[in-house]
């Protein structure tokens, strides 16, 4: 066999042959190339061909209103106080038998707190009640010998005048009987001063018992039974003081320190409007009730004393406050400009209308006719067409029409 002749056989072109089936690849690197540029325009166009607005600058419209009402004169902060508050504890030094109180418990005038182990107490009670009834016995056997004794005296009298007895034995009945009522009137006084023992070991009894001084709200409880208290603390550290804390709510008030340099602003009576700083949404109608007239060295202060016109379970001690001293304003008079100012520069000339542009909350402007009056320095006033608080355009462009979107630079060139 021919090697050479067969090889160059392999190498010839059979043209007659099917061509190959197309691939696929090429299609679908296409499809993926359309893609990505079809992505890059679209990030292209929101990058640089969105409409961002004319870039302006703006100014809030001033209100020169004439309703009369009240300004504030001075600020200051302090706390919600409590006139009334008290810490509850007992006259007497015993062991805490039984506590009637929890925190946030609302108590009575003259409820029971809290009870002291009564034993000493009843103990020395019980004699007392003894001592008096021996008293009262011993009068009674007395009362009964002066009977006695006194019909025997009057016998004596009676057979010394017939002289059938001596004058002797006369006068010895007589100072029997005179004995006799000395020792009645002891038993008597004694038993007055049984009686008065009696009455302070009842009041022993009675210190066993812890009231509420006054209807408040139990805002601390400070004892537990088993545990000693006392008026004093006798024992240290280890000796409670107070059986629990109440609060009159209904005394709550608030005290402010103000600088003396201001305090000249603050008159008693005067109208205060406080807001808690637990509720910023809340404005409080109150009064001033007092300056207490001395100053704080270190601060240079003086303290104001301020009542709260409402009532309510959300006001408790030792809030923080903000208060606003007010002073009412002067009633308007007819001399008073009416309506709002405006920055001059906002104000355009459109055909024979004065207009300015007014920017929405959606970044559009929307063209006000106004109604204008006189110039006020580097404003005017207007009368409508805008109100107090609204933002309107500066220098408007003439390009600027109604409902073409802003943006509203600061004055540091931040948007």
């Amino acid at each position: 066999m021919n090697t050479n002749a067969d090889l160059l056989k392999e190498l010839r072109i059979d043209r007659k042959a099917p061509p190959p089936p197309p691939s696929r690849r090429g299609l679908w690197i296409g499809l993926g190339i359309a893609v990505v540029i079809a992505v890059l325009l679209a990030a292209g166009w929101l990058l640089l061909g969105r409409d961002k607005g004319v870039e302006v600058r703006t100014a809030p419209v001033v209100a020169i209103g004439t309703d009369a009402g009240s300004t504030s004169v001075l600020d200051a902060t302090g706390y919600v106080v409590a006139r009334r508050m008290a810490t509850v504890s007992s006259k007497i030094t015993g062991k805490v038998l039984d506590v009637r109180i929890e925190e946030g418990q609302s108590v009575e005038e003259g409820q029971v707190m809290a009870t002291l182990d009564p034993v000493d107490a009843d103990a020395q009670r019980k004699l007392s009640e003894s001592q008096l009834a021996a008293a009262r016995s011993q009068a009674g056997s007395v009362q009964a010998q002066l009977d006695e004794a006194e019909s025997s005296a009057a016998r004596l009298a009676t057979l010394v005048k017939q002289q059938l007895v001596s004058k002797a034995q006369y006068d010895q009945a007589i100072a029997q009987r005179d004995s006799l009522r000395a020792q009645l009137r002891t038993a008597q006084r004694n038993i007055e001063v049984y009686g008065d023992q009696l009455a302070i070991a009842g009041n022993g009894y009675d210190n066993t018992i812890v009231r509420a001084p006054f209807a408040g709200v139990v805002i601390a409880k400070a004892a537990q039974p088993g545990e000693i208290v006392s008026p004093l603390s006798a024992g240290g550290g280890f000796t409670r003081t107070g059986i629990g804390t109440i609060v009159d709510m209904d005394s709550l008030e608030v005290e402010v320190d103000v600088g003396e340099a201001f305090i000249g602003r603050v008159q008693p009576k005067m109208a205060v409007e406080a807001t808690l700083n637990a509720y910023p949404d809340w404005k409080i109608p109150a009064e001033v009730i007092a300056i207490i007239p001395t100053a704080d060295r270190g601060k240079a202060t003086v303290k104001v004393r301020i009542a709260l016109k409402a009532k309510d379970a959300r006001i408790v001690p030792d809030m923080g406050v903000r208060v606003s001293f007010l002073e009412a304003a002067k009633p308007a008079s007819d001399n008073t400009p009416k309506g709002v100012r405006v920055p001059a520069a906002a104000i355009v000339s459109r055909g024979k209308s004065e207009l300015a542009f007014a920017v929405n909350d959606d970044g559009t402007v929307e063209s006000r006719e106004l109604r204008t009056g006189p110039a006020m320095g580097d404003d005017r006033q207007v009368m409508s067409g805008v109100s107090a608080g609204e933002l309107v355009v500066l220098d408007p462009p003439e390009s600027l029409k109604d409902g073409d979107k802003v943006r509203v630079a600061d004055d540091d060139g931040t948007q």
